[in-house]
């Protein structure tokens, strides 16, 4: 199984332990997990709430809200209450994020700019539209540099 020190870990006190651990233990039916603070109804309201509100993308309780909802909710949803509004509400939360992040994305292409500032966006946030942004990106380039005036042709990429 695994080797190393872990433990000892005593009946009813709840420890901190990595989420594979967790995960692990969980499916062999020897703990309980406890969900993270953020990971409560009423928090999770503010949260969406706030998205839907700001034009730019507010903070996430973690930066991988996503990936431990989906994996605690996937393990464990019999330990944490209302998993299902939880995850609604995650989802709700996703979905105003990606779209803010399409017409981010739009309005970036649209006014050919060269940079973007992307705070408070979470990895697997930046990964879903990081082909779409390259993509577009050299596009741009290619079609800049093709319109450059007083270029020869050997310059162009074919």
């Amino acid at each position: 199984l695994f080797q190393g020190d872990l433990g000892p870990f005593n009946p009813g006190l709840p420890v901190e332990v990595p989420v594979w651990l967790a995960i692990n233990l969980k499916q062999r039916q020897k703990c309980r997990l406890i969900p993270p603070e953020w990971m409560d109804v009423g928090k999770l309201e503010e949260i969406r709430d706030q998205e839907r509100k700001e034009d730019t993308f507010t903070p996430m309780p973690s930066p991988y809200y996503m990936e431990l909802t989906k994996l605690l909710l996937n393990y464990a949803s019999d330990n944490i209450p209302k998993a299902d509004e939880i995850r609604t509400l995650v989802k709700d939360t996703w979905d105003t994020r990606m779209a803010k992040l399409r017409l981010s994305a739009d309005s970036f292409v649209r006014q050919q700019e060269a940079h973007a500032k992307l705070d408070n966006l979470t990895l697997m946030e930046i990964n879903t539209t990081g082909t779409f942004l390259t993509q577009a990106l050299d596009h741009m380039y290619k079609l800049r540099t093709n319109l450059q005036p007083g270029e020869s042709a050997h310059s162009q990429d074919f």
